[in-house]
């Protein structure tokens, strides 16, 4: 029987039997799923150098885990998090006889800097690691990638922002591109034809009207109009010019998904005489569990893209009686990539962590859900719907990539 920690997560996507359930906690969506190896992976081979700092595993393949846990303590809340994720999902590979123990991880401290991340990424590379997961931030992301893809080795980083993936440093959390799709996809099948945008002028905020632009092109939808905003003023004013095209039905959907703004602008249309259920309001998942976006009235009926939560919601026993408090959200993509870089035919392939191989087309299936791996380095994950109700949101439609 197995753990809570892999319980009902991780499987291939094509049917198969109870048994290969229990023992692929992770597999390829496709003919040829992954395998693991031979159980109890051997650390026989050539002499490595000596490592520093924590590490669990005991897999011959070594793998850099980085992360903030030290400097800023939110940064450092979330980065102890995921660490704590990975070694639940080491132990579960240590403790599964069908699993073999192929990596090592070393868990690095980036602290909050692009240079903290750099020295991070160097000690790893002088020890010998063929994989790096992490870091967090998109600005300590393209610091590694610099000087991992000199060293050849890819890079496996968790920032949301798209601007830090190229080929070869790839993103696993959920992109703009990705949810932008999702949510866009799913207001043209309720019937929505006309959309409008607006966003802050910040670099995320381009990120996301680009990712916006693109949707609607790739969906074939008429997106009539874009705005941006870096004020109250500019925001109301923004508020003043729109209302006239929603009054007439000229716009049917609005894509809000600044969290933050994101109630004022919904105050300020219905100041502006549009009703909830007006025009179908459409946020981001950076909306997904805040109080704030929950508890405004205007928002309701709103709808934003989420990561399914069965897959947290696993984790949180052994999580909870390991280390006495509930991880963050982000545990669970720590979680994946530990499984993801423990996979027998990435680790002990040639060479080892192909780009072929990550960025096969039907992807994987991970602690969260199915994700793949663009070749630009980009992610695409399966994502659920979520409608916004006074003080909740519930599952409008079940996960899709």
């Amino acid at each position: 029987m197995r753990s809570s920690a892999g319980a009902g997560v991780l499987t291939g996507l094509r049917s198969v039997g109870l048994g290969l359930v229990a023992a692929a906690l992770l597999s390829a969506c496709s003919a040829g799923n992954f395998s693991f190896g031979p159980a109890g992976g051997t650390t026989s081979g050539p002499s490595q150098p000596l490592t520093t700092g924590k590490s669990f595993g005991k897999g011959p393949v070594r793998v850099a885990l980085l992360l903030p846990l030290s400097g800023d303590p939110n940064l450092a809340g979330v980065g102890t998090s995921m660490a704590n994720a990975s070694e639940l999902a080491i132990k579960f590979v240590e403790t599964n006889p069908n699993i073999g123990e192929n990596i090592t991880v070393l868990l690095k401290d980036t602290g909050a800097t692009p240079g903290g991340a750099t020295q991070a990424a160097q000690q790893a590379l002088g020890e010998g690691v063929s994989l790096i997961l992490g870091p967090l931030r998109a600005d300590q992301v393209t610091a590694v990638g610099q000087v991992a893809k000199a060293a050849g080795v890819p890079v496996i980083g968790f920032s949301n922002n798209s601007g830090a993936a190229s080929p070869g440093v790839y993103l696993l959390n959920i992109l703009p591109e990705s949810e932008v799709r999702r949510s866009m996809g799913y207001a043209k099948r309720l019937g929505k034809k006309a959309f409008a945008g607006i966003f802050p002028t910040t670099d995320f905020g381009r990120i996301q009207e680009g990712a916006f632009r693109q949707a609607a092109a790739d969906l074939g939808l008429n997106a009539r109009a874009v705005y941006n905003f870096s004020s109250e003023a500019e925001a109301r004013n923004v508020v003043t010019q729109l209302a006239p095209m929603l009054q007439a039905g000229q716009v049917d959907a609005l894509f809000i998904p600044d969290r933050a703004t994101a109630p004022s602008f919904a105050n300020l249309l219905n100041e502006a005489g549009i009703p909830p259920g007006k025009v179908q309001l459409i946020g981001s998942a950076d909306w997904d569990g805040d109080p704030s976006i929950l508890n405004t009235t205007a928002l309701a009926g709103a709808i934003f893209p989420a990561i399914d939560e069965t897959g947290y919601n696993a984790l949180l026993p052994e999580y909870q009686a390991k280390y006495g408090s509930a991880p963050h959200k982000f545990a669970t993509i720590a979680y994946t990539a530990t499984i993801l870089a423990n996979a027998g035919s990435l680790a002990n392939g040639t060479p080892k962590y192909d780009r072929a191989q990550l960025t096969l087309p039907a992807g994987f299936n991970g602690r969260d859900g199915v994700f793949r791996f663009l070749p630009d380095g980009r992610s695409e994950y399966a994502l659920v719907i979520k409608q916004v109700s006074i003080g909740a949101a519930s599952v409008a439609e079940g996960p899709k990539l």
